[in-house]
């Protein structure tokens, strides 16, 4: 099964995620100094929520009612909100260049979770390759000197991994 090329519309749409993604980071290092992390991150949910509510209100569609529905909204929202954002704790002490580095790691936690959890995304060379050159490509445009704060604290780095890998 070959794929087919990507439109311009939705390489225009990837460029687009990719700076508002990656943007976060250094948002979050502002957003924690004037809020505690928790804070930061209620209002930066809350504000998207309601405006996502906003848009179902305008679309005419109403949110769920069955009990199911809810329920696998509450697993999504623990394994892409709940604990990323608690683990994302560990961002208060390293910088949000040695965090976007880390952050680029969520691809390659994808092809592998996917290689063992589905039975259609194995693994393959061009994956693997693919995911390296893009994890090597934001640690250079990062710059190396964000790489110095490896030395920081433990603890915080591997909550920031681990929040990736949820």
């Amino acid at each position: 099964k070959t794929a087919k090329p990507m439109s311009l519309v939705e390489w225009l749409l990837l460029i687009s995620l990719s700076i508002l993604w990656g943007g976060t980071f250094f948002f979050n290092e502002l957003a924690i100094v004037g809020f505690d992390p928790f804070s930061a991150d209620f209002w930066r949910v809350g504000i998207v929520g309601f405006l996502l509510w906003g848009y179902l209100k305008l679309r005419g569609t109403s949110l769920p009612s069955k009990i199911g529905d809810w329920c696998a909204f509450l697993i999504i929202g623990t394994l892409n909100n709940l604990i990323p954002f608690t683990l994302n704790l560990g961002q208060t002490q390293i910088d949000s260049g040695l965090a976007s580095i880390f952050n680029a790691a969520t691809p390659l936690f994808t092809v592998l979770l996917a290689h063992y959890l589905t039975t259609d995304e194995k693994m393959t060379w061009s994956k693997g390759g693919g995911v390296a050159v893009g994890f090597g490509g934001v640690a250079f445009l990062i710059g190396p000197e964000a790489l110095s704060g490896l030395d920081g604290p433990m603890h915080s780095r591997l909550a920031i991994v681990a929040a990736k890998m949820s």
